[in-house]
């Protein structure tokens, strides 16, 4: 008999048995369950459980965080439940039946996005690189950039631009293909679909605004204007979608005999044609005007209030994942104005709910159960993965997280009132200073020490209120 046994058999009784539940995996350190009727799930006795380190509920799934033993915990609980193995693929399509029509809307965004986050992060960093050797003047007392100073690290900061061109620049590829991937149709369409959007033969879409003379494919009877649309994102996104949904229509009409030579055909043809005729050009003024607004209005007067609020919404925002479309306006901040002010707030924000989690490992540093979960989920925030840390330590005393909401907030108005601006989204946590521009890394990094400290000392100090008091009650421990 293993170890997990009997915590296995526990475990399924307090879901509800075999019977409710739909699907369950695993990951790192959590196991997933979409089960059929949620409240049937004992969530307080689970949270009691020695194996459990806390619970929560996100995009329609109940996760028990069991920490890094989970593999082996998830291989005796699905024997012992019957339930087969089951990919996550399918655990989220499972979960959206738990969804509202906003919650759906989001999910599919992150659907999207997600499978690229590493890429743009690995972008972030290369930028951030090139950044430190060809932006910041710390050689011969301070006179010149390492890039100046040695051919070696002009090569470099040259060559690493390759990388970062592909990433960004020909982002729409990644983001067609990521659409097609979603959609269950002919990735290598997608991926065609990307080029032709940023072909070199169009006229960049860097060059777009002050081009005097805009090539054109000219039919005779109409003629179209020959516009890339590099780091563009909503084009990208609304042709990616009409090409899937063009092969999945065209799949059930014609016969699968020939289905090969005229699918392909007849969804890649019309899906290029209406996405430089209608889409890129509609898709472009779309962009534009949201990435105008977010970077007017953090730059008005009112800019402050703004900051403040999104700096104390954010957390929250990830709870329900609606941070996910922050990607998409980032991005589109990029192409418009060479850098973001909005990716400095969200680092900001992970970095304050790391440093209450770091006061909670303070506070309860003889609770090694507790320690098994926190100091892993410190470790997280700071580099920019707040889902372990929100969902397993400060949701659930509850003060922690306000505390680190509100040092987020006074970080994001520092932030924005000084004009903070990064190159690119990157490691939304402490290492993201290097995506920093370089006239601002001197005020991120006070705005750092605000989301560092404020919390730290919030979280220490709610805790000796009722607030805290009552938190610790309910979680049925002693407060320090």
């Amino acid at each position: 008999m293993s170890k997990f046994t009997d915590p296995a058999k526990e475990l399924l009784d307090k879901v509800g048995g075999s019977e409710n539940i739909s699907v369950v995996t695993h990951c790192a350190t959590r196991m997933r369950f979409v089960l059929n009727d949620p409240d049937k799930a004992d969530v307080d006795a689970i949270d009691d459980m020695d194996i459990v380190k806390g619970t929560f509920t996100q995009a329609g799934q109940f996760q028990v965080i069991v920490g890094n033993e989970v593999a082996s915990f998830y291989n005796e609980f699905t024997k012992i439940a019957g339930v087969g193995d089951t990919s996550k693929e399918d655990a989220k399509e499972a979960a959206k039946q738990n969804m509202n029509i906003v919650q759906r809307l989001v999910a599919h965004l992150a659907d999207i996005f997600t499978p690229i986050i590493p890429a743009l992060v690995v972008g972030g960093l290369i930028l951030g690189f090139r950044n430190v050797i060809g932006e910041i003047d710390m050689v011969n007392n301070g006179t010149m950039t390492l890039a100046e100073s040695s051919q070696f690290w002009q090569g470099l900061y040259d060559f690493l631009w390759l990388i970062a061109e592909a990433i960004f620049h020909f982002l729409p590829v990644a983001i067609t293909w990521s659409i097609s991937r979603k959609m269950g149709t002919t990735q290598v369409l997608g991926i065609i679909l990307g080029i032709t959007l940023v072909s070199p033969q169009l006229l960049n879409a860097y060059g777009v605004p002050g081009a005097e003379d805009i090539p054109v494919w000219d039919f005779g009877f109409a003629q179209i204007d020959m516009i890339g649309y590099q780091a563009q994102v909503i084009p990208a996104i609304l042709a990616g979608f009409v090409l899937a949904y063009l092969e999945i229509w065209l799949r059930k009409v014609i016969p699968q005999v020939v289905s090969m030579i005229f699918v392909p055909f007849f969804a890649l043809i019309p899906a290029v044609l209406v996405a430089h005729v209608v889409l890129g050009p509609i898709g472009w003024e779309i962009g534009s005007w949201i990435s105008n607004v977010v970077y007017s209005g953090l730059t008005s007067a009112f800019g402050w209030l703004f900051a403040a609020v999104f700096g104390f919404a954010y957390a929250p925002l990830v709870i329900t994942g609606l941070h996910h479309m922050t990607n998409a306006i980032d991005l589109q901040l990029m192409s418009e104005f060479d850098g973001t002010n909005l990716w400095p707030m969200i680092a900001l924000s992970n970095i304050a709910q790391g440093s209450a989690v770091v006061a909670m490992i303070y506070l309860n540093r003889k609770d090694k159960k507790e320690q098994q979960v926190s100091v892993p989920a410190a470790i997280s925030c700071y580099l920019g993965v707040t889902e372990p840390a929100l969902f397993g330590i400060n949701l659930r005393y509850l003060f922690p997280f306000i505390a680190g909401m509100t040092g987020s907030a006074i970080a994001a108005v520092v932030s924005v009132g000084s004009g903070v601006m990064a190159n690119s989204i990157g490691v939304g946590g402490i290492p993201g200073i290097l995506s920093i521009q370089v006239p601002h890394m001197l005020m991120f990094t006070i705005a750092m020490l605000i989301a560092i400290v404020v919390p730290f000392i919030l979280t220490v100090i709610l805790a000796r209120t009722k607030m805290g008091k009552d938190a610790y009650d309910r979680l049925g421990k002693t407060r320090p």
